[in-house]
């Protein structure tokens, strides 16, 4: 059997451990079976919903723990239970929402597995995003920023879909209006997104590595997008994919391959086994 040199990767998802047609490649499940075999702890820690990344993680036979909503909320993957549940309060949401209309851009907000979408159900951005994520959005039926101060709905993130062309203005306006007091994030080229603050990935690797004993200098951190770059920084390595956006690959200790020539999998054997 090998022996393990990191004893604990956490990978993000889309962009990273699946292929951009949205796989998990044989290779890179033959890998992380090897690497969990020999001791080593797989985690995965995404922007998802938690109820939209079970099942992935379930299929490939993964215990423990994931992280999902950019680390805000921690479950035992057996279970479901959940262990760590971060929100943004219903009045600092709505103030987001109605900052985020202010904009006139579409919004999408989550409340305790609840995806709420104020976009048109027919929209191709909201059906392309159900459809990868298998979750079905709550169409409300007024702005969201009222419905979500009238339902009191804490929310574990909120997300603006929006045309690849603004996703920069929109991250640097909503960046510029809230970066102090929210994590205001980017998880792809149509997604700005905005978190408790300090509920982000970086928190999620530290929880992770205190609950399996792990010395934080011991982890490894995969990504591609802005809302990876906090956990790349406090990782014992960070390491960015081939796609990754240029700021992750100038924050990272290594640059992989690219998430569709299973870069999770080069990754393990090069960080997670001891060299002969």
């Amino acid at each position: 059997m090998k022996e393990l040199n990191k004893r604990l990767i956490v990978s993000d998802c889309d962009g990273t451990l699946l292929t951009s047609t949205h796989i998990i490649p044989d290779e890179v499940r033959a890998a992380i079976c090897d690497y969990v075999a020999a001791g080593g702890v797989f985690a995965v820690c995404t922007g998802r919903m938690i109820k939209s990344i079970l099942p992935w993680v379930r299929n490939l036979g993964l215990k423990g723990l994931v992280a999902g909503y950019q680390g805000t909320v921690i479950a035992e993957i057996e279970s479901g239970k959940i262990l760590k549940k971060g929100f943004l309060k219903f009045d600092e949401a709505a103030e987001i929402c109605r900052f985020i209309e202010a904009q006139k851009q579409f919004i999408n907000t989550y409340s305790d597995e609840v995806l709420y979408t104020d976009i048109p159900k027919d929209n191709p951005y909201i059906k392309r995003y159900e459809d990868i994520t298998g979750v079905d959005a709550v169409k409300v039926g007024k702005s969201m920023s009222e419905y979500v101060f009238e339902n009191k709905l804490d929310c574990q993130k909120i997300t603006s879909i929006v045309a690849p062309s603004d996703r920069e203005w929109l991250y640097t306006t909503l960046l510029k209006e809230y970066g102090a007091r929210f994590d205001v994030t980017c998880s792809a080229s149509s997604l700005v997104e905005v978190s408790p603050l300090g509920d982000n990935k970086g928190a999620a690797l530290e929880f992770l590595a205190k609950h399996f004993g792990i010395d934080i200098k011991d982890s490894v951190a995969i990504g591609d997008n802005l809302n990876d770059l906090s956990m790349i920084k406090i990782a014992g390595t960070g390491v960015a994919v081939g796609n990754a956006v240029q700021v992750l690959k100038d924050a990272a200790d290594y640059v992989s391959v690219t998430n569709d020539e299973g870069a999770v999998a080069e990754v393990i054997e090069k960080f997670g086994f001891k060299t002969v």
